[in-house]
């Protein structure tokens, strides 16, 4: 199985959704992250404000808050090897990291939705905005 860990910089909430204005980067991450765990992958995530001892035990990661601060978040884990610091990967690139293929998942996403072509939304939603507005047979 394939393991995911990711060390988030300190944040309100264990995801950094919440409070008036939510950074979108954030969201996309939470669905991203949700779309890895449909798929197998085991994902932990640990805030620094609210598991600091998570921080301090893992090596690598203590290397690079000691070498970089806080700069150093967010951080990526996938089976125990550091992948990236300091940003937020996007979809693609932690598919290549988890070895799954987007396009035949994309497929079996998109299974029952208004169109073969749209993506999931954050919500889990199949359709597009116009679509769901249209409120289109089959929209969530």
């Amino acid at each position: 199985m394939i393991s995911l860990q990711v060390f988030d910089p300190a944040m309100c909430c264990s995801t950094g959704i919440c409070g008036p204005s939510v950074d979108p980067q954030l969201v996309r991450f939470s669905a991203d992250l949700e779309w890895l765990k449909q798929r197998g992958v085991e994902v932990s995530r640990y805030n620094l404000s609210q598991q600091p001892a998570a921080f301090a035990q893992d090596a690598s990661v203590k290397a690079a808050l000691e070498s970089k601060g806080e700069a150093a978040l967010p951080l990526l884990k996938i089976n125990g090897e550091v992948k990236t610091t300091g940003t937020y990967p996007t979809r693609a690139e932690l598919a290549a990291w988890a070895g799954l293929d987007m396009e035949s998942s994309a497929s079996k996403t998109n299974a029952g939705c208004c169109s073969p072509k749209v993506a999931p939304a954050a919500g889990g939603a199949c359709c597009s905005p116009e679509e769901m507005a249209a409120s289109k047979p089959g929209c969530c």
